[in-house]
C-alpha cells in the first residue's frame, strides 16, 4: 500500500497489513507509531521479539493468546517474519509509542527522548499523550517536548505556541533550545528574548529555593547530631568527644536491624524499627560510660575531654574489628527514594525531606519530655542548682546517668537518619562532632531553642556561601564568624542560668 493511501488510517485497518509483506509491515508499524494508540505497543514489541503470529482465520496471536482480547487462541499461529527494514521501523515506532505506555517510568523516558529527537511530526502524538496523562511530572515533560516540536514546525502559530510553552516550562533545556533557534527564527526574536528572560527569572527563583532546601537539610542533620550533645553538655557540663561515635553506632544499629529483617519479609519496617533499637543501644552504652568513668571526673573538663576522646577511638576500632573498615550499605525504604517536584519546578530529594520532618519531630519530643515529665522537671532542677535539688530529695547521680543516656540515645537516632544520606563507616561520626559543638556553643549551651536556631543558621549560611567560596572556604568562613560572635557574646544566642551558664 502506498504511503499516501495510509495517511489517515485507523488502528483496525492497519492490523491486516502486518505480515502482508516486509514493506507493508514497515509502513504499518510507522503509521501505528505516529498514531499513538497504546494498543499498538505490545503488538509491535511482540513482532520485534518474533512472538507475534497470525492464525488461519486472520487473528493476531501473542504467545498463544489473542493479541487484542487476551483470550486463548486454540488454532495454530504462524509467526510473522521481519527484516532489517522492519526492525528499523519497529524501533522508531516503539520509541514513539512508549510515550503512551502503562509504565510511568517508561512514559517519562519516552517524553525525554522525544524532546531530544524533536520533530514536527511528533505534535499530534504528543497532544494525544498529553490529553491522557495524569501525572504532573510526566505532563511537564510532555509539554516541554510538545513546545520543542511546535517550535521547529513550519506553522507560525505553532511556533509562537512553542515559544510560550518553553517559557512556561522554565527549564535550562528549554532556554538552550530557544537560544539555538533564535538565529533562524528572526521573526520571533522579540518573543524568544522575552521567553528567555522569563526562564532566567524562574531559574533564579528555583536555585534560591533549592539552596534554601539544601540549607534546611544540612541544618536538620546538624540539629539531630547536636541535640544530644546540647543535653549532656548543658546539664552535665561534660565535653563528650565520643558523641560522634554514638551517632556512628546508631547508623550501624540500623544496618544490623536491616540485615536481621532482610530474610523475614519485614525489611520495609527496618528503618522505623531501627529508631527505638538505636536509642536503646546507644543509651545503654551512654549509661555504662557515665556510671563507669565520667562520674569520677565531674568538675575536671580537660580530663573528661581526653577520656571521651580515647573512648571514641576505642569504639571506632571495635567497630572496625566487628564490621570491617569498608562502608556498609543501608537501603532506603520506597517512600524515601526519589525526588519530589514541588510547584515552580523545585526538585527536592525525599530522603532529606523526611529527615527535616524527623529532626523537628525529635526536637518537639525532647522539648515535651523536658517540659512535661517528672524526669524533665528533675533535670531542670539539677541544671538550676545541683545542691538544692539534692536537698529536695532528687538523686542527682541518677539524673546525670539518665541525662547522659538520653543524650547518647538521641545521638543514636541521629545515626539512623544519617544512614540514609551518608556512608555507614567507622568514621561517620567524626565529620559531625566539630559541627555539633559549633551549633551548641553558637546557640547557647543547654538551650534546645538555641540548638535549633544555631543548626539552621549554620546550615543555611554554609549553603549560601558554597556557590561563591566552595565547600571548604564556606566552612572556614562560618567558623571564623562563630569565633567573632563568641568574642562578643560568650554565652551564645540563648544563654541559660544556673550551672550550665557558669
Amino acid at each position: 500500500m502506498a504511503a499516501s493511501a495510509m495517511a489517515q488510517p485507523s488502528f483496525e485497518t492497519l492490523l491486516p497489513r502486518l505480515g502482508e509483506s516486509f514493506g507493508a509491515t514497515a509502513e504499518a508499524a510507522e503509521a501505528m507509531g505516529a498514531m499513538g494508540d497504546p494498543r499498538a505497543l505490545p503488538l509491535l514489541r511482540a513482532l520485534n521479539d518474533n512472538r507475534l503470529g497470525r492464525t488461519a482465520d486472520g487473528r493476531l496471536v501473542i504467545d498463544g493468546r489473542d493479541a487484542l482480547t487476551g483470550e486463548a487462541a486454540p488454532s495454530p499461529a504462524e509467526l510473522l517474519r521481519i527484516n532489517n527494514r522492519v526492525r528499523v521501523a519497529l524501533r522508531g515506532a516503539m520509541g514513539r509509542l512508549a510515550i503512551v505506555s502503562p509504565d510511568a517510568a517508561e512514559r517519562a523516558a519516552a517524553a525525554e527522548a522525544v524532546f531530544r529527537t524533536r520533530s514536527a511530526e511528533n505534535v499530534p502524538l504528543l497532544e494525544a499523550a498529553l490529553a491522557r496523562e495524569a501525572l504532573p511530572d510526566i505532563r511537564a515533560r510532555l509539554e516541554l517536548a510538545l513546545g520543542a516540536s511546535r517550535l521547529i514546525s513550519n506553522d507560525p502559530a505553532g511556533q509562537r505556541a512553542g515559544v510560550a510553552a518553553l517559557a512556561q516550562a522554565g527549564t535550562a533545556d528549554a532556554r538552550n533550545l530557544l537560544l539555538e533557534v533564535r538565529a533562524s527564527r528572526t521573526e520571533l526574536a522579540a518573543e524568544i528574548d522575552q521567553a528567555i528572560a522569563a526562564i532566567d527569572g524562574k531559574l533564579a527563583f528555583r536555585r534560591a529555593a533549592e539552596t534554601l532546601f539544601q540549607g534546611l537539610s544540612l541544618g536538620s542533620v546538624l540539629l539531630l547530631a547536636a541535640l544530644g550533645l546540647a543535653i549532656t553538655f548543658g546539664v552535665m557540663g561534660v565535653i563528650n568527644m565520643a558523641h560522634g561515635e554514638m551517632v556512628m553506632l546508631g547508623a550501624y544499629t540500623t544496618f544490623v536491624v536491616q540485615e536481621a529483617l532482610r530474610s523475614t519479609g519485614m525489611a520495609a519496617w527496618s528503618l522505623p524499627l531501627s529508631v527505638p533499637a538505636a536509642f536503646v543501644v546507644t543509651a545503654a552504652i551512654g549509661v555504662a560510660l557515665e556510671r563507669g568513668l565520667i562520674r569520677h571526673l565531674y568538675g575536671r573538663p580537660l580530663e573528661t575531654l581526653l577520656l571521651t576522646f580515647g573512648i571514641g577511638m576505642m569504639i571506632q576500632q571495635s567497630v572496625r574489628l566487628v564490621f570491617g573498615a569498608q562502608n556498609r550499605e543501608v537501603l532506603s525504604p520506597a517512600w524515601m527514594q526519589g525526588s519530589l517536584l514541588l510547584p515552580g519546578g523545585i526538585a527536592v530529594t525525599q530522603n532529606r525531606l523526611w529527615i527535616i520532618f524527623f529532626a523537628l519531630a525529635v526536637l518537639v519530643a525532647v522539648m515535651a519530655a523536658i517540659r512535661f515529665t517528672r524526669f524533665g522537671l528533675q533535670m531542670r532542677a539539677v541544671v538550676q542548682n545541683r545542691r538544692i535539688a539534692a536537698t529536695m530529695g532528687i538523686r542527682t547521680g541518677r539524673v546525670d546517668a539518665a541525662t547522659f543516656a538520653v543524650g547518647s540515645g538521641i545521638a543514636g537516632i541521629a545515626g539512623v537518619a544519617l544512614s540514609q544520606i551518608d556512608n555507614v563507616s567507622p568514621n561517620l561520626g567524626t565529620g559531625y562532632i566539630i559541627d555539633s559543638f559549633m551549633v551548641v556553643v553558637f546557640g547557647g549551651v543547654g538551650s534546645l531553642l538555641g540548638t535549633l536556631v544555631g543548626a539552621m543558621t549554620l546550615g543555611l549560611t554554609n549553603k549560601l556561601l558554597e556557590p561563591y567560596a566552595g565547600a571548604v572556604l564556606a566552612k572556614v568562613a562560618v567558623l571564623v564568624g562563630i569565633m567573632i560572635f563568641i568574642q562578643r557574646r560568650p554565652k551564645g544566642l540563648f544563654a541559660l542560668k544556673g550551672r550550665a551558664a557558669e
